[in-house]
């Protein structure tokens, strides 16, 4: 069974000073202080993240696919990095960067990685002209953006060209939350994270879904990270709410937002059986695929393992889960992936001199 992690994250072990390249702060900056571990940390000296080698070495991450049984990575870069609130060009600067890193990555390993790209949104013709590189010149299949763009949501009307593009390339759009609404509030006990995200999740789906994304562009390709966030266990409150209040929700004359299930993929990570299962008979298991948000903590570390334990999940939905839901999203085959079978030795293993 071929197993593909849709939802893994990279960055480059070493980037020049951006505070220099651009003669001003805000930027992330990695402080490598042992071997094989370093620390995020923005120019002003403020500490963002720990991190080690499995964010940035390809040998440390396929030593960790193998020890799982992951076949192949889909790679994007660390969402604080996006950098939307920068100056457009310098942003278009530092995507390039990002995204020759990644493709060089992909170049190097192309059976065991597929890469996402970035695309500065905070200008939209910026964005077009990174993911039609991405596209063209790269051959990544797609690129990850950020749930919201300096607090515009995805519905904004500027970026409906992007979404335009989007579609006329055939793009995979993964959609991952940053920039949580609520932050201020939930500073303490990680709740930007526990919270945050799934709350920011929801809206980039709903905006979506509201502002006429999924009818507008019919073809476009999305996925939604974190299982969708906290949507699909709210759903039947949003589509009560469509019904009863259409005045405020139905400006854009879209369907009942249940309607839109079926237009979108969602990742698996549930970190709960039952959580999955619920998934699955919501969504469905062709628009569901594994991931884990490798190598971070909240990530799902064992690659999968409670979706392989589930009896009651037969191996054809497991195919669907493991790999074919996100081949089918990337519009890529399984064949570019297989790797040869080792070849058994002749005659009951006898080895002759």
């Amino acid at each position: 069974m071929l197993k593909i992690d849709c939802h893994a994250h990279i960055l480059p072990e070493t980037w020049p000073s951006l505070k220099e390249r651009y003669g001003y702060g805000g930027w992330i900056q990695l402080e490598h202080y042992a071997p094989g571990r370093a620390r995020m940390m923005r120019d002003d000296g403020t500490f963002f993240r720990d991190i080690d080698a499995s964010c940035w070495d390809p040998e440390t991450i396929i030593r960790d696919m193998d020890a799982h049984h992951v076949d192949v990575m889909v790679l994007c870069t660390v969402p604080v990095l996006f950098s939307y609130w920068a100056p457009p060009s310098d942003a278009l600067d530092w995507s390039r960067i990002l995204n020759d890193h990644l493709a060089g990555v992909v170049a190097s390993h192309p059976k065991r990685f597929i890469g996402l790209g970035t695309v500065p949104l905070q200008d939209v013709d910026f964005a077009i002209k990174e993911l039609r590189r991405c596209i063209r010149e790269l051959g990544m299949p797609g690129v990850e953006i950020g749930t919201n763009v300096n607090g515009r949501n995805l519905d904004d009307k500027a970026l409906f060209p992007f979404w335009e593009a989007a579609q006329e390339l055939g793009a995979a759009i993964f959609v991952h939350p940053w920039e949580m609404l609520g932050a201020d509030r939930t500073q303490r006990y990680f709740q930007q994270w526990l919270v945050g995200m799934p709350a920011e999740t929801t809206l980039a789906v709903t905006s979506m879904i509201f502002g006429g994304i999924f009818d507008t562009f019919p073809k476009l390709r999305v996925m939604f990270s974190h299982a969708g966030g906290a949507f699909p266990f709210t759903l039947g409150r949003i589509s009560h709410g469509f019904s009863a209040r259409p005045d405020l929700c139905n400006v854009n004359r879209i369907q009942d937002p249940a309607q839109y299930i079926g237009k979108f993929w969602v990742d698996s990570i549930t970190h709960n059986a039952d959580a999955l299962r619920f998934l699955l008979a919501l969504i469905g298991p062709e628009r569901i695929a594994y991931g884990t948000d490798y190598p971070f903590p909240l990530g799902d570390l064992e690659h999968g393992r409670f979706i392989e334990e589930m009896q009651d999940v037969s191996d054809a939905v497991k195919q669907q889960l493991f790999a074919d839901s996100v081949l089918r999203f990337l519009q890529r085959d399984a064949t570019e992936f297989q790797r040869p079978t080792p070849k058994s030795l002749p005659d009951d293993n006898v080895v002759f001199e």
